[in-house]
């Protein structure tokens, strides 16, 4: 699976040690200081809806060296302390995060706005990154919505990452760092798109397809499947990785 790596962008990164400093209805647990590690692609790693850093870093040890050797990933919590229960509850322990918050019917966001600062002032802080990962933000109401039942599985993470080539673009977001080069998605979906709003600052995030390099995993059974389907649409060539299972990070080799 050397092609999950994408291309190496970047070659010669500069070591960065920074304390962070937040304003105090921020409060991320999972906020390390951030080493950069030579002649790898870095990415800043977003985790999925109440849930946490520590726990998508937990996630992703499904991967093989082969694969996580290839790349420097870094992972913070998200802004917020989750408002709600977590689907994650019987598997990992909290304190959980969340990015933003959706209404009830996905149509609008709050607080996006300092989410968005939130994510650029640690770039700023501890940059220069490559890219971003971002895996699943939806509660268990949008699966009512698509399916009319009731699942407990987020996507948070990828709908940001996914979104933020096209805000930097629009140069709403992010205008303080160096160009996104390429991000990784895992079980996305886009704002504006069949099941979701769109916040103010995302208007225009997929007004023309993206030509930032991406890579889309999908899960075959994954409930949201056709909304990270119809996310494809919004890359100029996106590069796909299918697996079997449904809305969680898989093994991959």
């Amino acid at each position: 699976m050397n092609s999950i790596t994408l291309a190496a962008v970047g070659s010669y990164l500069m070591p960065i040690n920074i304390k962070p400093s937040f304003p105090t209805y921020w409060k991320p647990k999972f906020f390390k200081k951030a080493t950069q590690i030579q002649n790898k692609p870095r990415f800043l790693c977003l985790h999925g809806f109440r849930t946490s850093a520590e726990i998508l870093q937990k996630q992703l040890q499904r991967w093989p060296e082969t694969v996580l050797g290839k790349l420097d990933l870094v992972f913070i919590d998200g802004p917020f302390l989750a408002q709600g229960e977590s689907g994650v509850e019987r598997f990992y322990n909290p304190p959980y995060y969340e990015w933003f918050q959706f209404s009830q019917d996905y149509q609008e966001a709050y607080n996006f706005e300092e989410c968005l600062a939130y994510i650029e002032d640690y770039m700023v802080r501890n940059g220069p990154f490559d890219g971003l990962m971002g895996f699943s933000q939806v509660g268990k109401s949008i699966f009512h919505l698509i399916l009319g039942e009731k699942y407990s599985c987020y996507l948070q993470g990828a709908i940001i990452s996914a979104a933020m080539p096209g805000m930097q673009l629009d140069g709403v977001a992010l205008t303080k760092v160096p160009k996104i080069k390429c991000v990784i998605i895992m079980s996305g979906a886009k704002f504006g798109g069949s099941n979701f709003g769109s916040p103010k600052l995302a208007a225009n995030a997929f007004s023309s397809p993206l030509k930032c390099p991406s890579l889309h995993i999908i899960g075959e059974t994954d409930l949201l499947k056709e909304q990270g389907i119809e996310l494809l649409e919004s890359f100029v060539d996106p590069f796909v990785v299918r697996h079997s299972k449904g809305h969680t990070i898989a093994r991959l080799g």
